[in-house]
């Protein structure tokens, strides 16, 4: 099915606001990427599973997105349909210690709405820049805490269309993924259970971490994140700074000056500058150290 056939079977859907041929450096953090053919961003939860069932039963690629904060897309774009899981989906609920998020809510408005009802535990996640469902995805983390700490249950659909519901210790976390890639399970809301605790407490605490994220991560200029994950017994960004890499540049990417963990869009950067720069730091790194660094960014699309 070419891409004038796939636009044309969602010229009628009512599955949400749907886009055709929409840059995906408008939707991703990195800033960089060709036109996807189709984009569909629902609203409720009806039109996100409504939306996959009909991609299923028409064989129509399809990829699913929330905050594209660690994506990079290739210059050519993305065949198919991408399903961007976030500003319509993205409902919040407080009960008690218990807070219910659609898959679509960012996880900087769930830390501040932590926050609103003094509950504690979900501060490590206040400046990480993607929404719930694609954290529970690769079980996202920082400053020693990860959502394995904090989910209760999360509700996904399955390959079979059927709606499944899962403990946290059925989800199988573990350091950067989970149960959700293993199966190609789609993300559809989760229960977080924190506990009580002082508002200003909580508050001082996300106001130290954020002060340590902007004095020590390049967050002014476009990037997909921490591009690598942590090597086991060292740490990326040291590794790429011992190795002579840092500001090292190609085309519009660099090694960032503030924290080598990081490869940023400095001007107009395209995939394949980024791709190309990384392999070279990958390629440095393990002839001078030993060590093979594994990206943590997720690399999608046509060149």
């Amino acid at each position: 099915m070419n891409k004038v056939e796939i636009q044309n079977k969602f010229k009628d859907k009512s599955f949400g606001k749907i886009l055709f041929d929409e840059p995906m450096k408008d939707h991703t953090t990195f800033k960089i990427g060709g036109p996807a053919d189709v984009m569909i961003i629902p609203t409720t939860e009806e039109e996100l599973i409504n939306s996959v069932k009909f991609c299923r039963d028409n064989n129509i690629d399809y990829f699913i997105m929330g905050n594209g904060s660690n994506l990079l897309v290739r210059d050519g774009g993305i065949r198919g349909v991408v399903i961007k899981v976030q500003e319509g989906y993205n409902n919040i609920k407080v009960n008690g210690n218990i807070i219910y998020c659609e898959a679509g809510a960012l996880l900087s408005t769930v830390s501040k709405v932590a926050l609103k009802h003094s509950l504690k535990n979900f501060e490590f996640a206040s400046g990480i820049p993607g929404t719930i469902g694609g954290a529970i995805t690769m079980n996202a983390g920082a400053y020693s805490g990860e959502m394995k700490d904090v989910v209760k249950k999360v509700r996904v659909l399955d390959k079979n269309n059927e709606i499944k519901e899962y403990s946290n210790e059925e989800m199988n976390f573990r350091y950067r993924n989970s149960r959700v890639g293993d199966e190609g399970l789609i993300v559809l809301s989760v229960e977080l259970e924190l506990e009580p605790g002082e508002y200003s407490e909580i508050d001082e605490t996300i106001r130290d971490l954020t002060h340590r994220r902007t004095s020590k991560q390049p967050l002014d200029l476009p990037s997909g994140g921490s591009t690598f994950k942590r090597p086991e017994g060292y740490f990326a960004g040291k590794l790429i700074e011992d190795a002579g890499l840092r500001g090292l540049r190609y085309g519009g990417a660099g090694v960032s000056e503030k924290h080598c963990g990081f490869v940023v869009n400095l001007d107009n950067a395209t995939c394949k500058d980024v791709t190309h720069l990384i392999s070279v730091i990958q390629k440095v790194v393990n002839d001078k150290f030993g060590v093979k660094l594994e990206t943590e960014i997720k690399l999608i699309g046509e060149d």
